[in-house]
């Protein structure tokens, strides 16, 4: 009990992430930015929060909460009656935290250590873009202000004072990074990029950082294409138009936020007779996964979903145990911290 005579606040988490679920799981558990104001809109009222800030990445799915009781059965609730997410099913994959451990997993996700690619560089912008869409809604408190904008300053501490982001590990760089390994030099591979998001803008960036000529960027929106491709002198096109470019084509990278997969093993059967003697990679960065995992049954095919790539990304991580360990001690510290001046 704090010193005024209140209750202290009953902060909680519920979500799933790579740690708990395994991908064909968390595809399943995504939420659609059309899906998110009514998401909102549904645990405010029907959950009765005080205070809430969902995080929706594509390797995890958390709801950051502040309410009457330490109980997560209303949210568990909205989930299943609204969105579709089985109570058993997330029960299962997934895991709930209240108190002082809700702010110790805060600080790791910002900094980067809860990342199933350890130290990773986009996490800390994405959930400041939760933040930012949970003070938006009037949804984020006195509490989970406190909160995220104390996660923010333990993730710069972190990034300033250890060695937890060496070798600057981001998805994008670690597409490509595969990308060289299947292909060598990139110079003459000829590579097509679906999605103009976040991590499509980043892939783009690294694969012309790694001396990559022929690409062309594919959206949905044309302009929004023409866009990024003009700013790294990349050919354009429509996502639609899918099917015309992928018999030239060497790496395919699918980075959209599409529902449904963009290519399929049917789909892809009569473009691969006419490059019977060419291997095809497949790069997915998206969850829900853009290619079929069924493509990969195909004869020189070759894919690599989220799971490969932090394979790659954290093969150089036990040289880095020792850094992840103190970075860790370091945040729980001030975790405990923020939590005695929350309740006290």
């Amino acid at each position: 009990m704090s010193d005024n005579g209140t209750q202290p606040p009953k902060l909680l988490l519920l979500g799933s992430s790579h740690r708990t679920a395994p991908l064909e799981v968390r595809e399943r558990f995504a939420i659609s930015p059309a899906q998110l104001a009514a998401l909102y809109e549904n645990l405010r009222e029907r959950a009765a929060l005080r205070e809430c800030l969902v995080l929706n990445t594509c390797n995890r799915v958390e709801i950051y909460a502040v309410a009457d009781r330490d109980d997560p059965d209303g949210i568990y609730e909205v989930l299943e009656r609204q969105h579709g997410i089985p109570r058993d099913q997330l029960a299962r994959y997934g895991f709930f935290e209240s108190g002082e451990a809700v702010v110790r997993h805060a600080f790791a996700v910002a900094a980067g250590l809860d990342s199933q690619m350890v130290g990773e560089t986009e996490i800390l912008g994405q959930v400041k873009a939760s933040y930012t869409t949970a003070t938006e809604r009037s949804a984020a408190g006195p509490v989970l202000h406190r909160l995220f904008q104390k996660s923010f300053q333990a993730a710069k501490w972190a990034r300033t004072h250890t060695q937890l982001g060496s070798g600057q590990v981001s998805l994008g760089n670690v597409a490509v990074d595969l990308a060289t390994r299947v292909c060598g030099d990139l110079k003459d591979a000829v590579l097509l990029l679906a999605g103009t998001g976040e991590a499509g803008q980043k892939t783009a960036q690294a694969l012309v950082s790694r001396g990559a000529e022929q690409i062309t960027v594919l959206s949905r929106e044309s302009a929004r294409a023409q866009e990024l491709a003009a700013t790294f002198n990349a050919a354009s096109g429509a996502l639609g138009d899918l099917a015309h470019f992928l018999p030239h084509a060497d790496i395919v990278i699918g980075a959209t936020g599409a529902p449904g997969p963009l290519l399929t093993a049917d789909a892809l059967k009569p473009i691969l007779k006419t490059r019977p003697a060419r291997p095809f990679f497949l790069i997915d960065l998206a969850v829900p996964r853009n290619f079929d995992p069924g493509v990969a049954k195909l004869r020189n095919v070759y894919l690599y979903n989220l799971d490969d790539l932090a394979e790659i990304a954290n093969e150089n991580l036990r040289a880095r145990l020792a850094e992840v360990d103190k970075t860790k001690a370091a945040l729980d510290q001030r975790a405990a911290e923020l939590w005695a001046r929350i309740t006290g």
